[in-house]
């Protein structure tokens, strides 16, 4: 189909009891194909529905089974096995540039965590005007908002 993303439902059925993150099962294991790389994103109709996935990033190398983080502001919150509530947009794996820093430690199946070293690309002192960015990648430029709050993500 012409779809942009794969559907990722839960393998176990789960109930959301407080307002805490809970880490949700899918039995869908990695590797990513060759040379992608995958934001995991909530579902609107997930989010509608009042649960919330937080967004992450799973790596290509990792092989271990791909979980989504999920909470909810108004418990209880009952997740059927089976219910699709997030989606994995695949991305190509931007190599970084000649001289960069290598990461010879593979991902494996340990998630949850930060790999290779930490790198600061971009800075700008946030006044009242909202910070933008453009960034050019293998000949296509983006512009956007760039992300200044806490665990917010902008895509």
């Amino acid at each position: 189909s012409g779809s942009a993303r794969l559907d990722l439902a839960t393998s176990q059925s789960a109930i959301i009891r407080d307002q805490s993150v809970n880490i949700l099962p899918t039995g869908v294991y990695g590797p990513l194909p060759a040379g992608f790389c995958a934001l995991l994103t909530g579902r609107s109709s997930t989010s509608k529905a009042g649960l919330f996935v937080l967004p992450g990033v799973i790596d290509t190398d990792y092989t271990g089974e791909i979980k989504i983080m999920a909470w909810t502001p108004t418990p209880p919150c009952t997740i059927p096995t089976g219910e699709r509530i997030a989606q994995l947009i695949l991305l190509p794996n931007v190599q970084g540039k000649k001289g960069d820093p290598v990461l010879t430690q593979q991902r494996g199946s340990a998630g949850f965590g930060s790999t290779g070293l930490p790198r600061i690309f971009w800075t700008q002192k946030v006044t009242t005007g909202q910070p933008m960015l453009t960034c050019k990648v293998n000949g296509h430029v983006f512009t956007g908002l760039v992300d200044t709050g806490a665990d917010v993500s902008i895509i």
